[in-house]
């Protein structure tokens, strides 16, 4: 039915390995693989297990995984128990914090460590539910800095572009004002000057009537 099908799904196992699947280490160096996971119908007896696809093994297209840790969490109130793992390969995640953390650092990579590394989990209160991400790691001699020179430039240059723009209205906005100001005392000297004229030539209206002649 639909209804349950929805249901399945929203109550399905997930593992995550964050916003991006890329890290790159360097040579001699140790790096962190991130790897969590969430079920909304709790967990019990979980068993994860990290695994590394060598892209060395050219020869090989299809390489087997090789298993570098093995661990289970009994339930959401205990930490997990390390069932076996590789002597370079360390345990940093956590559950007790809620964050259902089961990342692994590995220490000293070489080039020979880069390729896919994958986190799978497998859930028996779920049904058995199975669920795994992927980590695509790349060993270099050096990191090579990032030059943002021509991101600098463009930033300044879209900056001084708006501060102009702004700088206009304001200018564009103050000779409004000033013109606006001019028109309206033109048009009071234009009130004004009317009045004038209609009191010296004494016409109807006006304050200052011309008085009719004494009768002899």
């Amino acid at each position: 039915l639909p209804g349950l099908h929805v249901f399945a799904i929203a109550f399905a196992l997930e593992v995550s390995v964050g916003k991006t699947n890329t890290v790159i280490a360097l040579n001699n160096s140790n790096v962190l693989l991130p790897c969590v996971f969430s079920s909304c119908t709790g967990f019990q007896d979980v068993v994860f297990t990290w695994y590394f696809n060598s892209t060395e093994r050219v020869a090989d297209p299809a390489p087997l995984p090789l298993q570098i840790f093995h661990g289970k969490i009994k339930n959401e109130d205990s930490e997990p128990v390390v069932i076996w793992h590789n002597p370079r390969v360390e345990f940093v995640g956590s559950i007790t914090k809620k964050d259902n953390n089961i990342s692994i650092v590995l220490n000293n990579v070489e080039f020979s460590d880069a390729g896919k590394y994958t986190c799978h989990v497998k859930n028996p209160k779920e049904r058995n539910a199975q669920h795994n991400a992927t980590i695509f790691l790349t060993v270099v001699h050096k990191m090579v800095e990032t030059d943002n020179t021509v991101t600098l430039i463009i930033v300044g240059v879209v900056g001084g572009l708006i501060g102009l723009l702004i700088l206009f209205m304001l200018i564009k906005k103050g000779v409004l004002f000033i013109i606006k100001k001019t028109q309206d005392g033109k048009k009071e000297c234009l009130v004004s000057s009317s009045g004038n004229d209609n009191t010296e030539n004494g016409l109807a209206g006006s304050k200052a009537e011309q008085k009719a002649p004494p009768k002899a």
